[in-house]
């Protein structure tokens, strides 16, 4: 079946050591354990929509290491269309992360062949896009290759949506009237819109801040607060689920997944973000990135705490 979810973006291999806390400069910790679990902004949202109910293409680069050959294989493992997923000469992305008692995590990112991702490789695969429903966009490979996938998208006529992640600076001006849903968290609609966002009511002025921008609609995705919903009507927040977490790993690309799955199948904006906001409260009562990413039947059949 055709793809009605196409995910443009990042695959990195995953190297993850849990330790009492983050480390500060130049510290030394003893960590308690460490393990290789495959990733990617771009292959956990591609895991997440095909988990959650989408038929998912992904658009991708691995390299010719042993990483490149897990990375594919956990996606074919899902049923996702790999067809996209070129190999390229050298290094896979690699993404250095530590996670402390506390469930909260640092990450370092090295791009590898993510770094080949360019607007030619986008239109080698337009068909797949044509036949998409929604298409997802986050910030790990070249920024002239997101504008050039969220600009021919648009002309699609398809749902877009961006997860700007990593954010380190305000998105180029002319992206903003390509995308449907602006999907940030706390401290990327802070780098975004140059305001702090550590509550409420500053997230409401940073989403202000991206909708005068031109911005569409804004989702400020804020962790056991739930999320913030911001059009030109105005806003609404979603109180998250309660649960205990483990591990915050890959939830804000778990609510992306789950979102885009949901809009493709026809549910509204509000039905859409709920769906994504259960599937984020389920992954992070659980380790890793792909790992902790739920099923459909584990979000139909959620009770909170």
């Amino acid at each position: 079946m055709p793809a009605n979810v196409v995910v443009i973006g990042s695959l990195n291999m995953d190297l993850v050591t849990r330790a009492p806390r983050l480390p500060t400069g130049g510290e030394t910790l003893i960590g308690h354990s460490f393990t290789t679990v495959s990733g990617g902004k771009g292959a956990n949202q591609a895991v997440a929509a095909a988990r959650l109910g989408a038929q998912v293409a992904m658009v991708g680069c691995v390299g010719s290491d042993d990483y490149g050959v897990q990375l594919r294989d956990a996606l074919l493992a899902e049923q996702i269309d790999c067809q996209a997923v070129s190999v390229v000469e050298g290094s896979s992305g690699v993404a250095l992360i530590v996670v402390d008692d506390n469930s909260q995590n640092a990450i370092v990112i090295v791009a590898g062949a993510n770094a080949a991702m360019t607007p030619a490789v986008i239109d080698r695969f337009d068909a797949m896009l044509q036949d998409a429903d929604v298409v997802i966009c986050q910030l790990e490979i070249p920024d002239a290759t997101v504008g050039h996938a969220l600009k021919r998208a648009r002309a699609l006529g398809k749902t877009v949506i961006l997860n700007p992640a990593p954010a380190s600076r305000p998105l180029p001006a002319d992206w903003f009237a390509a995308i449907d849903y602006l999907i940030p968290n706390e401290s990327e609609a802070a780098a975004l819109s140059g305001l702090p966002v550590d509550s409420l009511q500053t997230a409401e002025k940073a989403a202000s801040h991206l909708l005068a921008m031109g911005a569409s609609k804004v989702i400020v995705t804020l962790g056991a607060e739930g999320s913030l919903f911001a059009n030109g009507k105005g806003f609404e927040h979603f109180p998250a689920p309660k649960v205990k977490a483990v591990d915050t790993t890959a939830a804000g690309d778990t609510f992306v997944g789950g979102f885009a799955a949901a809009l493709a199948a026809g549910s509204s904006e509000a039905e859409a973000i709920r769906y994504g906001q259960i599937a984020a409260a389920l992954s992070v009562t659980r380790a890793g990135a792909q790992p902790s990413i739920p099923c459909l039947s584990d979000v139909q059949g959620f009770k909170p705490a």
